[in-house]
């Protein structure tokens, strides 16, 4: 089952009014006023609740029904003001942002706008004239920012889903904190209009939860270009929809761990043995390339992008400006023109060398961050503390790739530990299904679109010439059986093949294959490189559906092996 309906099937354990009823209780329950910017009123969330039943009594199919969103205050929803943690810089939203749009059409309802690290600058969670907002388990602990709100609520158990951004790790820091999911998609697959930029270049609307399913369900609602957005961007023709059976992920050298404290060097080593125990074979490779790049978000010329967002305004020193924040924004005005060429120059060649390090790898596993600071010890340390956080997260969208937060094992104290599959942009598919291998999920399925491929020999798992389908990321749907319609033979070719002929009604039998979703790239790549006497065609499948499929020209069965009877290839 995909992503929707599993989160359909959630939906519907509650009406959507309950549902709110349920989350004001919590809310009461767990008194975190620092969550919420703008929490809305019980009245109106209740009438926006009650217009989902109304549309689901009229027959609307709403996935989403029902499910409660707590939306990042820098992230617009119109009817609100979006203060991005400043209230100086406060303005009335007069459009929601389109990824939170497409969630309110397919049924969600908002919560309140969440507090965050001022203008998404931080990933700690603490800087805020409206207050840290603490651990969701530990409150002396920092919740990890700069999406803090939003994955406390969501941790706490008061929304469904969390909407965060994620520059150099807001949307994953937070979640390793917590325990919860982090889709950190790759750049512009989920349009960033309607969301106050930090580094417009490198910035992602990104989705807390608790589980997989209903994570992926909101991204994959939220994804699709937006003419609004000039970054957004389509999945590819040829974008792989699936992790292979058998997967190679890069983990880093010992080396490359330094930084870890020693409870998160100790659960990150237990989360490569369980993530080796379900048959993924682990490759050690140096990173630290990847980890050099990592510092040229704020170390480097590319930091004056925020000065470009917000440093105008907090030139005017508003009352509300937090001096953290106000002082990295100040500081990013210095860098030259020329210094910024060199630095993106430096960036490209990263991704070349970053590319290198991970060939042959599906991806690249990684602690998210490196310790679970206090909030003290962040008032005491707020810079030191807040770059070492960043170590493994700030170089991903420096070089467009993708990442999935999920929990990795527990620290030898029952805390929670987080860790990322990093792979290339729009392989995001990927480390989805190893995120779901790790955690004993089924996987769901976050891309749209493709082609149903059916195939009825070689190409079956198992066979021969299957890795040509994992070679494209081909996703299994399912076993199928044809109508009886069909004849096989068995050909005489290396590797042997059959060959499925269409007789007409009634003169042949069931034929059993599988079915695959390839990406449109790929069934042509399939298409231009098919031998004779091999072809594809649309096949009659006997539950109803007819799907591109794999048969034989009828010449070349003259003289094959009738194997009908057997009803399929093994």
């Amino acid at each position: 089952m995909n992503a929707v309906g599993n989160v359909a099937e959630l939906a519907g354990t509650l009406s959507p009014t309950d549902r709110v009823v349920r989350a004001f209780r919590r809310i009461a329950e767990v008194d975190r006023p620092e969550v919420w910017i703008l929490l809305r009123s019980e009245t109106d969330v209740l009438a926006d609740a009650r217009a989902v039943e109304d549309r689901l009594a009229a027959g609307d199919d709403l996935p989403l029904a029902g499910l409660l969103v707590a939306v990042k205050d820098n992230v617009d929803v119109a009817g609100l003001p979006t203060t991005a943690a400043c209230p100086e810089f406060a303005y009335p939203a007069t459009e929601t942002a389109s990824g939170v749009a497409r969630l309110v059409e397919q049924g969600a309802v908002v919560l309140g706008k969440t507090n965050l690290d001022q203008f998404a600058t931080g990933l700690v969670g603490t800087r805020s004239p409206y207050g840290a907002v603490r651990g969701s388990w530990d409150p002396e602990r920092v919740s990890g920012g700069s999406s803090s709100g939003s994955a406390v609520a969501v941790a706490l158990g008061i929304a469904d889903i969390g909407i965060g951004t994620d520059t150099a790790g807001s949307g994953r820091v937070p979640a390793a904190f917590a325990g919860l999911v982090g889709l950190k998609l790759s750049l512009g697959v989920i349009p960033t209009h309607g969301v106050v930029p930090a580094c417009v270049d490198y910035d992602c609307l990104t989705v807390f939860a608790t589980d997989l399913d209903c994570a992926v369900a909101a991204a994959r609602v939220m994804a699709g270009p937006d003419t609004r957005d000039p970054r957004s961007r389509r999945w590819p023709a040829d974008v792989r929809l699936a992790a292979p059976a058998a997967p190679v992920v890069a983990v880093p050298r010992a080396e490359d761990l330094e930084p870890l404290s020693p409870e998160y060097r100790a659960a990150f080593d237990a989360t490569v043995s369980a993530l080796e125990a379900t048959g993924v074979a682990t490759r050690t490779v140096d990173i630290s390339g990847l980890l050099d790049a990592a510092t040229l978000l704020y170390d480097g010329a590319v930091v004056a992008q925020r000065y470009a967002a917000v440093g105008q305004f907090l030139d005017s020193s508003p009352a509300g400006a937090d001096p953290t924040v106000a002082a990295i924004v100040a500081g990013a005005k210095a860098p030259a023109a020329h210094e910024l060429v060199t630095d993106l120059d430096a960036l490209r060649r990263a991704k070349v060398a970053a590319a290198a390090t991970l060939a042959g790898c599906d991806a690249l596993l990684l602690p998210t961050t490196t310790e679970h600071p206090t909030i003290a010890a962040v008032q005491a340390d707020p810079l030191g503390i807040n770059r070492r956080m960043g170590t493994y997260t700030n170089f991903c969208n420096l070089l467009d790739m993708a990442a999935v937060a999920v929990p990795g094992a527990a620290t030898a104290e029952g805390h929670p530990f987080g860790v990322m599959f990093v792979v290339p942009a729009f392989d995001d598919q990927v480390a989805v299904d190893l995120g779901a291998r790790l955690t004993g999920v089924p996987a769901p399925a976050l891309v749209d679109g493709g082609v149903e491929l059916a195939v009825f020999g070689a190409h079956l798992r198992g066979q021969p010439l299957h890795f040509q389908l994992e070679d494209i990321g081909a996703r299994f749907t399912g076993a199928v059986s044809t109508t009886d319609a069909y004849r096989l033979y068995a050909l005489d070719t290396v590797p042997p093949k059959p060959g499925l002929v269409r007789r007409g009604p009634g003169l042949g039998a069931p034929i059993r294959g599988e079915v695959f979703r390839v990406s449109a790239a790929g069934l042509g790549s399939f298409l231009g490189a098919l031998p004779a006497p091999m072809a594809l065609t649309s096949v009659e499948l006997s539950d109803g559906r007819s799907v591109v499929g794999f048969s034989c020209t009828h010449d070349a069965v003259d003289g094959a092996a009738d194997i009908t009877e057997r009803g399929g290839w093994v």
